[in-house]
């Protein structure tokens, strides 16, 4: 004699056997409705400033890279966490610049565009926190080598690292 308790537990599992059905549990009152028409949406048109965007982000944030290194902080005194949060962004970007090259229809361009302008608005404050939390004394002159170096680079250095841009990223 099975257990009422695995009766119960089979009978929610699988559904009455009594009904002819086999497994199945079938409700003959059930009334199937036709599904409502779906709207179809456009393709989302990218912003024209874009790619000029996403280019001065990864310039400015070379132009942070190169600066530090060239000064003279201790790993100790360069906040990692921030860093690896800039680098992180940095990364998007390259992301974006190699996903705005990908012929159309291959990439979902509302989720690369929606991620791409979210990390575009969290540059200026990771910038300003990453600043913050360095030594007091590397503030002036991180503003002069970077504005240096920045002034210095060459736009295509935007496309560091981008696949198929970069000739030594293929």
């Amino acid at each position: 004699m099975p257990r009422p308790a695995a009766h119960a537990e089979d009978h929610l599992r699988f559904g009455s056997r009594k009904r002819g059905c086999g497994n199945l549990d079938i409700d003959p009152g059930l009334r199937i409705g036709h599904a409502e028409p779906m709207l179809r949406r456009s393709p989302p048109t990218l912003p024209a400033d874009l790619r000029p965007k996403l280019e001065t982000a990864r310039l400015d944030l070379l132009a942070l890279f190169r600066a530090l290194d060239r000064m003279d902080l201790t790993a100790w005194e360069i906040p990692q966490r921030l860093l690896r949060q800039l680098y992180e962004l940095d990364a998007d970007y390259v992301e974006a610049l190699w996903g705005l090259d990908q012929p159309p229809g291959t990439l979902d361009i509302r989720l690369m565009l929606r991620d791409t302008l979210a990390a575009l608005e969290q540059l200026p404050e990771a910038l300003q926190r990453f600043r913050k939390n360095l030594p007091r004394r590397a503030h002036s002159t991180l503003a002069v080598l970077e504005s240096s170096v920045r002034t210095a680079l060459d736009p295509c250095e935007a496309y560091n690292m981008v696949p198929r841009r970069d000739p030594q990223n293929g």
